[in-house]
């Protein structure tokens, strides 16, 4: 279990693409200075298990299902990425409830400058949109955020927009994030658990 506030900005130092599935390793000196193998580290929001660990870099193996619902796959050496440890149970939950599953992605489509913020637009599938509430929390590429505004459950394309402060922007890959990225998303679970204990469970 996470919160979405981002520790470090490590980089990926290798990806090694296997039949199906992949073993990806992170430069980050201070996520990877007490990792240990079988512990938890979200990588952009998709919550990984440390396979070994050193020398300031950790390595975890990525299965082909999260390498087809994330942008893990598409990572390359240098590229920059969000790194949050597990969280700890005798800690502030200063973020939400983020489980590191990601569930699906999506494409930055706007950014609009403010005074002291920028607004984020992000398209998502139409299969996520009736998750996503304003003034509610989701996990873009792991960082917590709360819903600014929101398209109509009937919209032809389906957004939600963010409202970015100059930390978040300085600390976390949003900063850098241009018009036509890919991002990981992970809703609000609490938002699917309601629906499954609906009257006639979750929806396809």
């Amino acid at each position: 279990m996470f919160t979405g506030i981002i520790e470090e900005l490590g980089k990926a130092a290798g990806l090694d693409v296997l039949a199906d599935s992949a073993r990806l390793t992170i430069y980050a000196p201070l996520v990877a200075a007490d990792a240990t193998p079988g512990c938890s580290i979200a990588v952009n929001g998709v919550c990984l298990t440390v396979t070994s660990a050193g020398d300031g870099q950790f390595t975890a193996d990525v299965m082909g299902e999260t390498l087809a619902r994330s942008t893990l796959g598409a990572l390359a050496p240098g590229v920059p990425v969000n790194l949050e440890r597990a969280a700890r149970v005798d800690g502030r939950l200063d973020g939400h409830l983020v489980q590191g599953h990601v569930d699906g992605t999506g494409v930055v489509s706007e950014r609009r400058p403010a005074e002291n913020w920028q607004i984020v637009r992000i398209t998502m599938p139409a299969g996520l949109s009736r998750y996503v509430a304003e003034k509610g929390s989701v996990a873009v590429d792991g960082i917590s955020l709360t819903v600014s505004a929101v398209s109509p459950l009937d919209a032809v394309e389906s957004w939600f927009e963010v409202s970015l402060i100059p930390e978040t922007l300085a600390r976390t890959t949003m900063g850098g994030a241009a018009v036509g990225d890919t991002v990981n998303i992970e809703v609000d679970v609490i938002a699917k658990y309601v629906e499954r204990l609906l009257p006639g469970g979750a929806r396809p």
